[in-house]
Order: C-alpha cells, then sequence, then structure tokens
C-alpha cells in the first residue's frame, strides 16, 4: 500500500503520519516512512532518538554529485536524469522496530519547475519508492505535492488530506485536490482532525462535499503535551489509536 499525506501546516498532517505508521509497525507491517516535508520532523513524532541528526537527503552533496555527476546548486546543464537510487532506501534510513524512515529535505530553489540534480534525484527516488518497494509506503508531503510526478501519483494508491475546521484548510484541500488532478492522482481522501464537537465534523462536511472522508479524528490535549514534552504522540494514551485503527481497515 503506498499512502501519501498532504495538507496545511499546523493541521496536524505529520502527527496522523506518525500514527498510521506505528499502526501499521504493530500490525506486523514493514513501513518506509519518507518524511517529505522540510518544515516537519516526521522521525521525532514517530519516536526516532536523535532525529535532529538525521541528514536530508537533498543536503548530502557528494551522495547528489556521484549519482547525478553534476555539483548540487547548479541549474541547467548536463547530468544524469535517471540516476542509480534502488540501494538508497537500506543504506540511508534510520530504523524502528519493522519502520525505515528516510527524510528527503528541501530543494531551494528561484521560480518553479527547476531542473536541478537535487530536484532530478529526489523525484527519481521516490518513483522508485512507489513503484517498485514492496514496503507499506507512507510519505508524510508539503502542502503542495511537488515531490510526485506524473507516473508516480498514479501509483499512489491514496492521497490522504489531513483537514481542520476552518478556511484556511479547506481552501488548502481544494488546491491539492488541483494539484493532484493535473498528474492524474484522483484517488483523494479527507481526514478530518482536531474535532471538538459534532459541529466541526459537520462544518467540514458541509464544505467539502465533493471529498470522500476517511474518518475524524478528536480534538486531544495530549497530544500536544506529548509534542512539548518531546516524545511521540502514539506513545500516550488516546482515543486516536483506535480511530486510526479503523481507518487503516477501511483502506
Amino acid at each position: 500500500m503506498k499512502l501519501a499525506i498532504s495538507g496545511k501546516g499546523g493541521v496536524g498532517k505529520t502527527t496522523f503520519a506518525s500514527f498510521l505508521i506505528r499502526t501499521f509497525n504493530d500490525l506486523g507491517k514493514h513501513v518506509l516512512a519518507i518524511d517529505a516535508d522540510p518544515d516537519a520532523n516526521l522521525a521525532a513524532a514517530i519516536g526516532i532518538d536523535n532525529s535532529n541528526e538525521i541528514t536530508p537527503i537533498a543536503e548530502m552533496k557528494e551522495l547528489i554529485f556521484e549519482r547525478t555527476e553534476v555539483q548540487p546548486g547548479s541549474i541547467g546543464g548536463f547530468f544524469k536524469l535517471n540516476p542509480r537510487v534502488d540501494d538508497l532506501p537500506d543504506a540511508l534510513s534510520v530504523k524502528l522496530d519493522n519502520i525505515k524512515l528516510m527524510r528527503l529535505g528541501g530543494v531551494k530553489k528561484g521560480g518553479s519547475g527547476c531542473i536541478c540534480p537535487e530536484s532530478t534525484l529526489l523525484k527519481a527516488l521516490i518513483t522508485h519508492i512507489v513503484l517498485a518497494r514492496d514496503e507499506v509506503v507512507v510519505m508524510d508531503m508539503e502542502a503542495g505535492i511537488e515531490h510526485l510526478g506524473r507516473a508516480t501519483a498514479q501509483a499512489v494508491d491514496k492521497l490522504l488530506v489531513v483537514v481542520e475546521p476552518g478556511r484556511r484548510s479547506i481552501d488548502t484541500a481544494g488546491h491539492i485536490k488541483k494539484l493532484a488532478s493535473e498528474i492524474g492522482l484522483k484517488n483523494i481522501a479527507l481526514i478530518g482532525n482536531k474535532i471538538r464537537k459534532d459541529q466541526d465534523e459537520e462544518f467540514l462536511k458541509q464544505h467539502l462535499p465533493d471529498f470522500e472522508f476517511l474518518g475524524f479524528l478528536p480534538y486531544d490535549d495530549e497530544l500536544i503535551e506529548a509534542d512539548l514534552n518531546g516524545i511521540s504522540p502514539y506513545d500516550v494514551h488516546s482515543s486516536v489509536k483506535a480511530e486510526v485503527k479503523n481507518m487503516i481497515n477501511k483502506l
């Protein structure tokens, strides 16, 4: 199963991704977790020690030069568009139980649609992970879906968009749906998060009538405390665990 997770910053996307990943792990699945959001720290949310010491692949200059034959930071020129990446998930991931985690990092670029060695390597890696790996793959994406190319997107089983009761979150969901449709990714479901009362759930259903909702997660102070205390939200007592397990059964 290949799952991509997106949503506006601050909606709880990475927390939801960590619950998915840890639940799959508890179910005995081998999981490849991809942190593709430069502003998030999926490793810490999962519960991997010293997560701040993990070097993002986009910052591995020697590796990028070795695989693309061009120095990172350069734009244009000639370089390999199909660099070898099949060994990287095993060589560069950090592990926790049956979970392997890779941190992609961001590509600093001017303008849009940059063709540069870093971007080329990351896209080739994502394509390999989605098309050729046999683990459960969970990708924590940016609010956009920049790392997904057309071929990759069509092989993703589900794009899960996390939303919270609020106008900006709803607008972002619509934007993500438009971007996804442009590359042929039509299998989209929403997860309503930070639900405090029935009215919150109804608000989301009313303003996002064209979407499938996979489920709704309650607002939980325990998860905020876990983040403040630097521990995985999965390791505190929360009803979110049972809800996420139900979502996996639906998937």
